[in-house]
């Protein structure tokens, strides 16, 4: 019988605990992506969404799973070293629409970095059109854990969810109306 990777395994429980609070009004899934890359024999599963009530255009988090063919074939041949590959790389981010002024960004560094730790690496990147003469810009924060999740850990994820969500009200204070 097909034994399912860690990768399927994490995605289901990522998928199934995102959509229980779409169900129940607390979310609104705006986006999601299930890719198979034949030439690089991976995979990479995301979902968007943002909190009821809230404008995507301004403001969404979204999770990321990835698993290469390192990570896959490491499980599947099941050799005592490769035990330590057999799982996926989880990776956050959140799309957000500020005022182009220093103050927000740092301050944007400083709520991520309260809810999800100093030893995590957050790195913003904007979006803007040299061009044009507004005053605000499209952030786009990423949160990286710079380790792989093993799906003995899957019940973290859950937690992961919870913090994203956090993450939205607190981001939401910072966003151009």
């Amino acid at each position: 019988m097909f034994d399912p990777t860690a990768f399927e395994n994490i995605k289901v429980v990522i998928e199934g605990d995102i959509y229980d609070r779409d169900l129940s009004g607390e979310i609104i899934v705006i986006d999601r992506n299930d890719w198979i890359n034949a030439a690089k024999l991976s995979r990479k599963y995301e979902i968007s969404f943002t909190k009821k009530g809230y404008e995507s255009r301004l403001l969404s988090a979204t999770m990321t799973i990835e698993a290469g063919l390192e990570n896959l074939s490491a499980e599947l041949l099941e050799s005592v070293d490769a035990k330590q590959l057999a799982g996926c790389v989880v990776g956050i981010s959140f799309t957000l629409t500020h005022q182009n002024e220093l103050d927000v960004f740092k301050e944007v560094q400083k709520v991520l970095t309260e809810i999800w730790g100093g030893d995590r690496a957050i790195s913003q990147t904007t979006m803007m059109d040299p061009l044009e003469k507004k005053s605000h810009i499209q952030n786009h924060v990423k949160v990286t854990f710079n380790r792989l999740v093993y799906e003995e850990q899957i019940d973290d994820l859950s937690e992961m969810v919870h913090y994203m969500i956090t993450s939205l009200e607190k981001l939401k204070k910072l966003c151009v109306e």
